[in-house]
């Protein structure tokens, strides 16, 4: 794939300015990618669920079980996977440089097992394999599993969001794409255009729980991304590692990556640097603001400023968990209405649901017991799903109603927080998102099926299967009727609890990745905050002469920076497959 030199010309000297300013991260970021445009190399990031089977999938793409699976919810930071002449693997530590280890010690610096929260310090990881498939510049990335008990995973995989030049979304089937999903796909539809769909785990679901799911699947991305993103591939990595026969969606898929790399790579590594750019010259620009105001401004008012920031900050962690214990206060008090209105649902729909089923058990013909038994049990299925299904659309709506009523009052005092920061007089909190977005209802799909629990009776056994003939034999089929009205019962009661339960689950949820938009802005204050204090101190210690040249050196750094701005490429949109 052809080198951009100009692309590539405009990283190195944005990364002169970051290093001129101090910023060492912008530097390394502006170098690294601009290493990646030299050698051509696109980010196709695999994201998903935990346990989903991401490392196995990739693992199968290059036909090498290089990456480290497990039981465990494994990768802890980014794996990135590019190719090379030899199978390898390197890591590097926060403020160090790259150091080479065997492959089969990556478990050590990617699992969560032996690094628990990445508390090893690992910023990067990269493994070579001499895969033809990766030969002309895609490069696959390995990311931590959204959803698991451990939150930093979940950190990592949106901190390498930005880096993320096309999507491989991996799903399953229970559930087929969940909350967190939902809203990092949400995120990086806005970035790239080229996603793609694969179900994996293909083996160990139904024929009719994938058609389900895939159908599930296109249709709530669809809505989420504003854009179409079938197919989505049916496959299972673990039969494509193993060399077992199949005749799923395997070989579709290698040959979307394959059009991928050859339609779009170049465009995609072209908008990586563009936007990487756009990115890394405006944190320059802030690190400009925010060295001019220290050299300019008295050090006691600095040291007040970052004072009156650290009170700041403090004041609005208290009021995060005083909304917490808000919301879930709200929770509980929506657990009482929903479990009111069940037993309220059950008590009216009993006497109908009995007489319905009734009338169907006397139409079912008598003969041979085992059919009956069947019969029978299918006509309990049949007769609560027909009076259960009205209840919960009718439920969900209601539901959804409360909840926005909640997620409003949430929200406000999220919001007053924001307002109080943006109005600190501080600029970065000025541009800041100032505003949380409370109209949005659930923030996660609901999981609730009737597939589990009404098409599935009671287990098969051969001792069942003789007591059936046996009662058939002798025409006392009245006490396979007894154990159909059981099973009806069994099933208005359970499932009706998982409408609700299934409710409350959607609630808390949603309360969790609407604290995680907070907190993640909170942390970012407070990273600007403590950057702020370092920077002035620094800066009035040199002295007035110091002050002056330091402000010419920042004006002609900002004539630089702007210059290599307006001398860029226009914006490269890039375009669906």
């Amino acid at each position: 794939m052809p080198q951009d030199y100009a692309a590539e010309n405009r990283l190195r000297r944005l990364a002169g300015l970051a290093e001129e300013l101090g910023s060492e991260r912008v530097k390394d970021e502006a170098t690294g990618l601009s290493q990646r445009v030299t050698e051509g190399r696109f980010y196709l990031a695999c994201v998903g669920q935990f346990k989903r089977g991401k490392s196995t999938l990739l693992n199968a793409l290059v036909g090498d079980r290089i990456l480290p699976t497990g039981v465990l919810p494994l990768t802890t930071v980014p794996t990135i996977v590019r190719h090379g002449s030899t199978r390898r693997a390197r890591v590097r530590f926060q403020g160090g440089t790259w150091t080479d280890i065997p492959p089969e010690n990556l478990p050590e610096y990617v699992t969560e097992e032996l690094n628990p929260e990445n508390n090893k310090g690992v910023v990067a990881v990269e493994v070579f394999s001499p895969s033809t498939l990766l030969s002309r510049g895609m490069c696959l990335v390995d990311t931590p599993g959204l959803g698991s008990v451990f939150s930093g995973n979940t950190t990592a995989t949106r901190a390498f969001v930005p880096h993320i030049d096309a999507a491989l979304i991996v799903v399953g089937a229970d559930p087929p794409i969940a909350g967190e999903e939902l809203a990092l796909v949400r995120e990086i539809g806005k970035q790239v255009a080229n996603i793609i769909v694969v179900l994996n785990k293909a083996d160990r679901t139904s024929d009719d729980e994938r058609r389900v799911a895939k159908a599930f699947t296109s249709k709530t991305l669809e809505k989420q991304i504003g854009r179409t993103v079938d197919p989505v591939y049916e496959v299972s990595a673990e039969e494509q590692l193993s060399g077992r026969e199949s005749a799923r969606d395997w070989m579709q898929l290698i040959a979307a990556l394959e059009k991928l790399v050859s339609e779009s790579g170049r465009d995609l590594v072209q908008a990586a640097a563009e936007r990487g750019f756009r990115r890394l010259s405006g944190e320059l620009f802030t690190v400009l603001d925010e060295e001019r105001d220290a050299l300019v401004r008295p050090i006691e008012e600095s040291e007040r400023r970052i004072r009156s920031l650290r009170q700041t900050i403090s004041e609005a962690e208290r009021s995060l968990r005083d909304v917490n214990y808000l919301f879930m206060a709200e929770e509980h008090h929506l657990s009482d209405i929903f479990l009111s209105q069940r037993k309220a649902f059950l008590s009216a729909a009993m006497p109908r649901v009995n007489e319905e089923f009734e009338n169907e058990l006397r139409t079912l013909p008598r003969r041979y017991g085992p059919t009956f038994h069947r019969s029978a049990f299918r006509a309990a299925q049949i007769v609560s799903e027909s009076n259960l299904r009205p209840w919960l659309d009718a439920e969900q709506t209601a539901a959804e109603q409360e909840y926005r009523k909640v997620a409003a009052r949430f929200v406000e005092i999220g919001n007053d927080f924001l307002k109080k920061l943006a109005e600190s007089g501080v600029p970065e909190f000025i541009r800041m998102p100032n505003s949380l977005d409370s109209d949005r209802g659930f923030r996660v799909p609901s999981r609730f099926t009737f597939e589990r629990s009404l098409h599935v009776s009671l287990p098969a056994s051969p001792l069942r299967y003789i007591a059936d003939v046996l009662l058939g034999m002798v025409r006392a089929y009245g006490v396979i009727e007894r154990e159909a009205r059981g099973f009806l019962a069994h099933l208005m009661e359970m499932n009706s609890t998982r409408v609700q339960s299934d409710v409350i689950n959607r609630v808390e949820e949603s309360r969790g990745l609407l604290q995680v938009e907070i907190r993640k802005l909170l942390h970012e204050v407070t990273r600007i905050a403590e950057n702020a204090l370092n920077r002035a101190r620094a800066a009035k210690a040199e002295g007035t002469s110091a002050v002056e040249a330091a402000l010419a050196r920042l004006d002609r750094v900002e004539r630089v920076l702007r210059s290599l701005c307006e001398s860029g490429p226009s914006e490269l949109a890039p375009q669906p497959l």
